[in-house]
């Protein structure tokens, strides 16, 4: 196995003060690990691996930030997306460049084929452009019991009055943490995506390797439509997905683990020899 210590990234998509991001970085620098964060400074859900930044006279806004509980960790507050972030931190620029990355903790579930659009996924897929190895983790605060096709929308709102600091948070740390000694064996590049139901951690019922389901766990829908405008809302997907799915094994109490790459030219299409 790869030497305990070992240089991380820790990002997210949620933003810098965020719970899930500290609880994250307490786990690995507890574990040993070399730890450096550089997150949004604002919220940056559904970027993907968008390269978006703020900048003052071209330069990207960078500020030091600090985490309650953990002084010794050098953390920052990027106006910048958190595949840019990625990105950034492969160039140097804050400290020597992570063997690993660690994305998350997200609140909420990216699961299914619609962790395509997951700020939190696109930051690990791009730290793999980089070839370097990275796990996206996110906890599954929108459990089936919560959210139905009856709910819709309105169990999606719910999450807004939560109080996110009771969440177990540690729970889903320590599972990422657990993985990080066979990501850093693994090939370069690799990606694993990792969801976690929202429970204590001797109520899960254990950790299982998944495929994507072919949804996400809310979807979005057209709520109203105008003259120049429309008003969009999410809903619930369909209440049962495929057995041996992320989704499914979250929906049975399990934590799900799948890994996922970057895109790649696909062999199995055959293009004519001109256009």
């Amino acid at each position: 196995m790869a030497d305990v210590r070992t240089r991380i990234l820790i990002t997210n998509d949620d933003g810098v003060a965020a719970p899930g991001i500290r609880w994250l970085a307490y786990a690995a620098h507890a574990a040993g690990h070399e730890v450096v964060v550089a997150a949004p400074q604002q919220e940056a859900s559904g970027m993907s691996a968008a390269l978006n930044a703020v900048t003052d006279q071209g330069r990207v806004v960078i500020t030091r930030a600090t985490l309650p509980g953990l002084p010794d960790v050098v953390s920052y507050g990027v106006a910048a997306s958190p595949a840019y972030i990625t990105v950034l931190a492969g160039l140097g620029v804050f400290g020597p460049a992570p063997r690993l990355v660690l994305s998350g903790i997200n609140r909420g579930a990216n699961a299914g084929h619609a962790i395509l659009h997951s700020g939190t996924v696109g930051a690990a897929l791009t730290a793999a452009n980089q070839g370097v190895s990275a796990l996206a983790v996110s906890l599954d605060v929108l459990t089936p019991a919560v959210a139905s096709s009856a709910t819709g929308g309105a169990a999606v709102a719910d999450l807004d009055a939560a109080d996110d600091e009771a969440r177990n948070w540690s729970a889903a740390a320590d599972l990422a943490v657990g993985l990080l000694p066979w990501l850093a064996d693994a090939p370069a590049g690799t990606v694993l995506n990792l969801n976690v139901p929202d429970l204590p951690a001797d109520r899960i019922a254990g950790l299982r390797p998944a495929t994507l389901a072919p949804f996400g766990q809310v979807q979005m829908t057209l709520a109203e439509t105008g003259e120049g405008y429309v008003r969009t809302t999410v809903e619930a997907s369909e209440p049962h997905p495929p057995p041996g799915s992320d989704l499914a094994w979250l929906a049975d109490g399990y934590a799900a683990v799948t890994a996922v790459r970057p895109p790649a030219p696909d062999p199995a299409v055959t293009l004519p020899p001109t256009l």
